[in-house]
């Protein structure tokens, strides 16, 4: 039985078991169940060291253009919960989603989010359709990330996804999720191949957040080798004291090669937060990180060949923001990235293995 019948099915046995639950069990509605949001992120940066373009690296998707005034995210949308049943649909545009959809039909792209969902039972929703995605520390919208500008391994994983998702509430502080997935980060399927996935959250004090989430699948074009794909993602955050936050990321992945019975390509990346409040309005973070490919796997293709080069690259960024109002954040960063061999092309069109950036933005929330 295919993937999203077992999950589907699952459900529908727990609903009916559901059936008998006392009214006493019932979730309460909240007040105003349609609610609407907004956010928008306006940027300028600059780039130091690369080719004499707008565009920025092709492995950063988010506020990827320098000296120019533009437009990262504008996101407009409503999401409905009444307790028992819930959806959302989200429309966006701007620079990250032309670089971070370029593969999906042109109607597609435009949907930030967009699902449907019920309570199958108490503790647990059953969503399908497109939402933001399972794995990783920071997400497509600036205002939820400690740095304005995403790590590396946030640029090379899934910011959202398509497929159906099965979320448990085991106890307030433990929260399970599984899902049957079209692919990696896309919306269409790409060779009719579901792939799974699954988190685990465990908030063992209020300070304290521990995440693991894996990813399973083959990700290769309908007419190409298999290649299946082996992810996880960890991360640990940690409010050590009422302006002191910390936090720790790690992802290892493996996919097969092109030949059965080859060494798999891995590729694994870290990154180390760091988030001090200097005062009401002001606060800095700095993050230091890593990202290791074979053969450039997942960072520059997702089907390398033999002569494909490494990439390793590490990278350390420093991060200002003001917060006048409780919904703008101005926000300013210096990033620099060095790799062992050069992984750009400098405005002379020679190889370099450093580049550095900055990037300033003023964000909407509402």
């Amino acid at each position: 039985m295919k993937p999203l019948l077992l999950l589907t099915a699952a459900a529908l046995l727990t609903a009916s078991a559901a059936s008998a639950q006392t009214s006493s069990d019932s979730v309460a509605a909240p007040a105003n169940p349609l609610t609407t949001y907004g956010f928008v992120d306006g940027y300028y940066g600059y780039d130091f060291k690369h080719a004499a373009t707008n565009q920025r690296p092709g492995f950063l998707y988010s506020h990827n253009r320098q000296n120019e005034f533009t437009v990262n995210n504008a996101v407009i949308g409503l999401r409905y919960d009444n307790g028992q049943v819930r959806g959302a649909l989200g429309l966006h545009a701007g620079t990250y989603v032309s670089a971070n959809y370029a593969a999906e039909d042109q109607v597609l792209k435009l949907l930030y989010e967009a699902y449907a969902g019920f309570r199958p039972f108490k503790k647990a929703w059953l969503d399908v359709g497109i939402f933001g995605s399972h794995i990783g520390f920071e997400s497509a919208l600036s205002k939820d990330n400690w740095t304005l500008t995403r790590s590396l391994m946030a640029e090379n994983s899934p910011y959202y996804e398509a497929g159906a998702r099965l979320t448990y509430e085991v106890s307030p502080k433990l929260t399970l999720t599984g899902l049957v997935l079209n692919g990696w980060q896309n919306i269409r399927e790409n060779n009719q191949a579901k792939a799974v996935g699954t988190q685990i959250q465990w908030k063992p004090t209020d300070k304290l957040l521990i995440n693991s989430s894996t990813f399973y699948g083959n990700e290769q074009p309908q007419d190409s080798v298999r290649r299946r794909r082996y992810f996880h993602d960890f991360y640990v955050s940690y409010a050590a004291t009422d302006r002191l936050s910390l936090a720790l990321v790690f992802d290892v992945g493996k996919q097969e090669s092109e030949q059965r019975g080859s060494e798999a390509d891995t590729w694994h990346t870290g990154a180390v937060f760091v988030r001090y409040k200097l005062a009401d309005k002001w606060t800095a973070a700095a993050r230091a990180e890593y990202y290791n490919a074979d053969r450039g796997v997942l960072i520059s293709t997702i089907s390398p060949v033999a002569a494909a080069t490494d990439f390793k690259v590490q990278a350390a960024s420093l991060n200002l923001d003001y917060a006048p109002t409780s919904n703008v954040t101005v926000r300013v960063e210096g990033r620099t990235f060095h790799g062992r061999q050069p992984f750009l092309t400098d405005r002379n069109g020679n190889p370099t293995r450093n580049y550095g950036n900055l990037t300033s933005s003023i964000a909407l929330a509402f």
